[in-house]
């Protein structure tokens, strides 16, 4: 995975993290949590907000509308 894999990490996120409340997961919590994932392999200095917010968005989409 890479930056660009922002529906995949959110998806890994949300298997991982089943139990957090996104209302109190901050950007910066994404990009630790991100980077702690096994199968992440992009350099940590490319992340910025927009990357992290979409990887929210999808983590908050796939809440609402996924199983």
């Amino acid at each position: 995975m890479n930056w660009e894999s922002t529906y995949a990490i959110a998806l890994e996120l949300r298997r991982q993290h089943s139990d957090a409340d996104l209302e109190q997961v901050s950007l910066q919590q994404i990009y630790r949590w991100t980077l702690a994932l096994p199968d992440f392999e992009d350099d940590p200095a490319l992340a910025n907000d927009d990357i992290l917010s979409a990887i929210f968005q999808d983590w908050f989409e796939e809440n609402l509308h996924g199983q």
